[in-house]
């Protein structure tokens, strides 16, 4: 018995020193841990109490560890970004640049070409009395070259204003339902002409020819609009828009080369472009302001590709859905 009980003081005495001791090794692990290691806490003190705070801490340590990969992913995304800026702002400024340069000076390497691989008087006679005119036109022709850069640059800066506003934490949008069709059938009117020199004919698809969308009228008009000019710029055979239930579906023909080069997850990233080349017009905002703008009304845009056989052999469809964001169920059971 008093064996026992001297065992029990000696416990109950060195019990604290022990835990004392454990707590100051685990705080000097979080202070000395790097905060790149990928090394966790481990138990020196048995007890499920000390296993349950190694776990506790290690799974913080994990958390921390993945919003810090998160935060790299973003930043580096970010560079690509401004790289794919830098060359989309660089091409037409450059461009514009040089043919102004042209305009100004002349196209005098040409003329002075000419002039030197030919020894006859006659053709330098017909070259001088033809110089007013043709750097004339040669003016004209560069300087409309010049102003065509300069719009694709405006374009691309009203593309970006639209999608600095749409990401605005601060903006206010009216909610309120609206009409679909009408809505589209403004948006289908304003194209006209483009469909006109294409030759295609949309088709419009409704099984509730009164549908209406929790929406703000100015951004849900700018979504279509942003879907349309999708589908003109980029598809091969014209737009075929269906409603059902609460969804709405833009679906367009696509060349099979271009449905083996889109990804559909990444259809809505800012600056995404398939071609890798970013060849294509545009600067791949337009899809990323409305799937911007249809978060801000607790709307989500989704893409699909499916390949398919066509009229030419393989091709493929584009889709693109607008829907309402799924509701969460807060209730408790």
């Amino acid at each position: 018995m008093v064996t026992l009980l001297i065992g029990l003081i000696a416990g109950i005495a060195i019990g604290p020193v022990a835990y004392g001791r454990e707590m100051r090794r685990m705080a000097r692990f979080l202070h000395e841990r790097p905060t790149e290691s990928n090394t966790r806490l481990g138990v020196e003190l048995p007890g499920e109490a000390s296993r349950e705070l190694v776990r506790a801490i290690n799974a913080q340590l994990d958390a921390i560890q993945a919003e810090r990969i998160t935060s790299i992913a973003k930043a580096q995304e970010f560079q690509r970004d401004l790289s794919s800026l830098a060359h989309d702002v660089r091409t037409p400024l450059m461009g514009a640049q040089g043919h102004i340069q042209l305009a100004l000076h002349g196209d005098d390497t040409q003329g002075g070409s000419a002039l030197q691989h030919s020894g006859r008087e006659d053709v330098m006679k017909n070259t001088e009395a033809a110089m007013p005119d043709s750097t004339a036109v040669n003016r004209e022709r560069h300087l409309s070259v010049a102003l065509r850069r300069l719009d694709d640059m405006r374009g691309l800066l009203d593309q970006l204003f639209t999608y600095a506003r749409a990401n605005d934490p601060d903006q206010t949008l009216d909610i309120e339902p609206v009409a679909f069709q009408p809505l589209i059938a403004e948006v289908l009117v304003d194209h006209y002409p483009e469909f006109e020199e294409r030759g295609w004919e949309p088709t419009l698809d409704f099984e509730n020819d009164r549908f209406m969308l929790e929406a703000d009228p100015a951004a849900l008009r700018r979504i279509i609009d942003n879907l349309v000019t999708n589908a003109l710029r980029h598809g091969a055979g014209a737009p075929t828009i269906t409603q059902r239930g609460d969804a709405i579906t833009f679906s367009n023909p696509i060349a099979a080369q271009a449905a083996s080069d889109i990804d559909p997850a990444k259809l809505f990233d800012r600056f995404y472009q398939a071609d890798d080349a970013r060849g294509s017009k545009g600067a791949g905002l337009g899809l990323a302001v409305s799937q911007s703008l249809a978060h801000a009304m607790h709307l989500h845009l989704s893409a699909a590709v499916e390949t398919r056989e066509n009229a030419d052999g393989e091709g493929a469809l584009l889709s693109i859905t607008l829907a309402p964001e799924p509701r969460v169920n807060s209730r408790v059971e």
